[in-house]
C-alpha cells in the first residue's frame, strides 16, 4: 500500500498561509467591483493614489477585525440561543447588498442567513400581509438578515401604487404591533436605512448601466424610482414617523461612501448586542485510520473536467 507523503511542518504552515490568503482574496474580488466604480470617476494624482491605497489598507484592516467580532457574535447567538432579525432598507443602489455580503461573508450560513423575498405571487397577495415574512423569522440560535422587508409596503408599494390607501394605512397600524409582538417573543430587531444623495444614486445607476456584470441589477422598477425620487423621500419620512418605536428603532447609515457605510454599520450592529467570547474546547486533529486492504480507485478520465487554467 502506498502511503501519502506527509508534508513537513514548514510546508504545512506555508499551505495553511496560502489557504488563508485565498479566503481573503474573496474580499479583494468584491472590492474590485468598487474600484472600477470609484476610479471611473476621473484620473487621480499621485498624492490621491497614495491616499486611496492608505484608505484601502485601513478599510481591509478594520473590515477583517470587525468580521472577527461578527464570528464572536455568531458564537454567542448560538450559545445563548438568541433570535436576531436585521432589516436592511434604503433606496435602490444605496449599498444594502454590499453591506449584507460583508456581514455574512465569514459566518456560518446555517446560523446567519439572508431573506430576499421576490414580489408576492397571486396566492400570497390574498394572505395576511406579514404572513410570508413570518416563515423566514429565526429560531433560537439564528440570525436573519432581510434584504428589504415588510417595509416594502411603506416604500415601493406606496410609491408605485401597488397597495390601496386603506392597505397603506392599515400597515402603519399593524407594523409597530407586529414588531412589538416579535420583541416580546424574544426576537431582537435592528432596522437600518441606507441613505444616499440624489446625485450619488444617479452616478451609481450610470455605473450599473455601463457595467455588463451589473446591468441585471437595474430593473424597470429601479429606473422608475429615479423619476419618483421625491415621492420616495416623502414615503421614507412618513415611515420613520409612524414606525420608529422604542422596541425597534430605525438607524440611518450614511452610505455615500460605501466602505465607511459597511464599517459603520457592522460596528453599530456589534454595539447593539451584549455578546462576549464563548469558550471553546481545544481542537485536536485525530489521526486518520488506515487499513491495509484499503484501495482508492482512480477516477475515470472521462469524468475529470479539462484543465483550462
Amino acid at each position: 500500500m502506498n502511503l501519502p507523503t506527509i508534508p513537513d511542518e514548514k510546508e504545512m504552515m506555508w499551505r495553511i498561509r496560502q489557504d488563508l490568503l485565498d479566503s481573503y482574496d474573496e474580499e479583494l474580488e468584491l472590492d474590485a467591483e468598487d474600484a472600477v466604480y470609484e476610479y471611473g470617476r476621473g484620473p487621480l494624482s499621485a498624492e490621491q493614489e497614495k491616499q486611496v491605497e492608505l484608505d484601502r489598507q485601513l478599510y481591509f484592516r478594520e473590515l477583517f477585525r470587525l468580521q472577527g467580532e461578527l464570528v464572536k457574535l455568531q458564537d454567542w447567538v448560538m450559545a445563548s440561543r438568541q433570535k436576531v432579525v436585521i432589516l436592511f432598507e434604503g433606496r435602490d443602489a444605496a449599498g444594502k447588498g454590499g453591506a449584507i455580503k460583508r456581514i455574512t461573508q465569514r459566518l456560518n450560513p446555517r446560523v446567519c442567513r439572508v431573506a430576499a423575498l421576490p414580489a408576492p405571487n397571486d396566492r400570497e397577495r390574498t394572505q395576511w400581509y406579514f404572513q410570508r415574512y413570518v416563515a423566514h423569522l429565526p429560531a433560537a440560535g439564528e440570525i436573519v438578515l432581510f434584504d428589504r422587508s415588510w417595509y416594502n409596503r411603506a416604500g415601493v408599494e406606496r410609491v408605485m401604487g401597488f397597495c390601496s390607501d386603506e392597505e397603506y394605512q392599515q400597515f402603519f397600524e399593524d407594523a409597530p404591533a407586529f414588531e412589538r409582538m416579535l420583541v416580546r417573543s424574544g426576537i431582537k430587531i435592528v432596522k437600518y436605512w441606507f441613505s444616499i444623495t440624489d446625485e450619488e444614486q444617479h452616478l451609481r445607476f450610470l455605473g450599473r448601466m455601463h457595467d455588463p456584470l451589473k446591468q441585471w441589477k437595474l430593473s424597470p422598477m429601479d429606473l422608475e424610482s429615479r423619476r419618483r425620487w421625491e415621492a420616495y423621500t416623502k414615503a421614507k419620512e412618513i415611515m420613520f414617523e409612524r414606525t420608529n418605536i422604542p422596541e425597534a428603532p430605525w438607524w440611518v447609515v450614511q452610505a455615500v461612501d460605501k466602505k465607511k457605510a459597511r464599517l459603520n454599520c457592522i460596528a453599530h450592529l456589534l454595539g447593539q448586542m451584549p455578546y462576549h467570547d464563548v469558550p471553546h474546547e481545544s481542537i485536536t486533529l485525530p489521526e486518520r485510520v488506515r487499513h491495509k486492504d484499503y484501495h482508492r480507485e482512480p477516477v475515470p478520465q472521462q469524468m475529470v473536467i479539462p484543465n483550462v487554467y
